[in-house]
């Protein structure tokens, strides 16, 4: 019941940050510039793209209204209820584990993207019928603050398993998997990874004095030890990170991360685009998912969203190649178990924390 409130309550704030926004062009028409459409883009607070990109599309006749709406979550619940009847033209970020609840709910309508052809053939082949598109992908992962460690004189640990040891009590924080997308991706990799025993996993792990923040940014930028403000040197987060440490570290740079990813458990994310079923600019919002896959767009990605992009062949920042965490074999569930199973995992997650 608590978990039915507090999603209750998550889509409720959702339809009522979306509904805030502008409403959508009243007629269709060809963009052009000498007749702009505005088109309105639904994402989570992450997005981000180069201005310059933005400017050129305008030239292109359209005019890009980012309207943000908090993490993911928050967005598709707000999407879900108000699908058939959207404040936006187009939704970016839903990801693989939100995906086939948001097109069971009708969020989307069909639209197949030219570029589709140059996307990653495993990525290409996720399109649950045509109705999102793959725009990049990144791996969850535990990220863990080598100084911390190099400071305590303690060994760091090298898999998920290590984390329920005594060794690391008190040194884990995890994002909650109900309000949070890395912290839903975090709880399917202990599913994907460890089966019908992820109950006894996380157990394990909250009588090892496991601490569960709301958010990304309350657990990374709020408890994480490598931000300065935090005594948890041990993290949920992404395989970027150690480069993003570096590109905002403060001037001089070091000259590498003083953190490191555990490659073991990390979880496969893909974030979608997709036209929002019953926009009335459905080809301009057509044009916009094609554009976050045009080879720009795409370039961007990497030091904007620290996400890798979907397109087949596009170069990446030496920053990324040099720092970013490989991940050969990330684990990954079945979007549609992962739809029908989320509530169920959820319940009995919060029985086990407490939450």
């Amino acid at each position: 019941m608590k978990r039915l409130v507090l999603l209750g309550v998550v889509a409720i704030c959702g339809a009522a940050l979306l509904a805030s926004c502008s409403a959508a062009p009243s007629a269709q028409q060809q963009p052009s510039t000498a007749h702009p459409v505005t088109v309105h883009l639904l994402t989570h607070d992450s997005f981000a793209v180069s201005p310059a990109l933005i400017t050129g599309l305008k030239a292109r006749g359209i005019n890009l209204q980012i309207d943000t709406g908090g993490d993911a979550g928050t967005v598709v619940a707000g999407a879900i209820l108000s699908a058939g009847n959207p404040s936006g033209d187009v939704l970016f970020g839903v990801d693989n584990s939100l995906v086939a609840k948001a097109v069971n709910a009708k969020v989307f309508a069909p639209y197949r993207s030219p570029a589709l052809s140059q996307v990653i053939p495993a990525l290409a082949a996720q399109t649950d019928g045509n109705m999102v598109t793959p725009i990049d992908f990144g791996n969850v992962c535990v990220n863990v603050d080598d100084a911390w460690f190099t400071a305590h004189h303690q060994a760091a640990p090298a898999s998920l398993a290590d984390l329920a040891a005594p060794a690391y009590r008190d040194e884990f924080v995890v994002e909650d998997p109900g309000t949070s997308s890395p912290g839903m991706a975090f709880m399917l990799a202990t599913i994907a990874k460890f089966g019908t025993n992820w109950t006894g996993y996380w157990r394990h792990l909250v009588a090892n004095g496991v601490k569960i923040a709301s958010t990304w940014t309350d657990a990374y930028e709020g408890s994480f030890s490598a931000s300065g403000k935090g005594d948890r040197p041990i993290v949920v987060s992404y395989a970027t990170d150690p480069a993003a440490s570096l590109y905002y570290a403060a001037k001089p740079a070091p000259a590498s991360p003083t953190t490191h990813v555990i490659t073991d458990g990390c979880y496969r994310q893909v974030e979608y685009a997709g036209v929002l079923a019953g926009t009335p600019q459905s080809q301009a919002a057509g044009q916009v998912v094609s554009w976050l896959l045009s080879p720009a767009v795409q370039a961007d990605i990497p030091l904007q969203m620290w996400m890798l992009p979907a397109r087949r062949n596009v170069p990446l920042p030496k920053l990324i190649t040099s720092w970013a965490a490989p991940v050969p074999h990330p684990l990954e569930l079945p979007p549609g178990q992962v739809a029908a199973k989320t509530k169920s995992w959820l319940d009995t997650w919060d029985q086990i924390t407490g939450r």
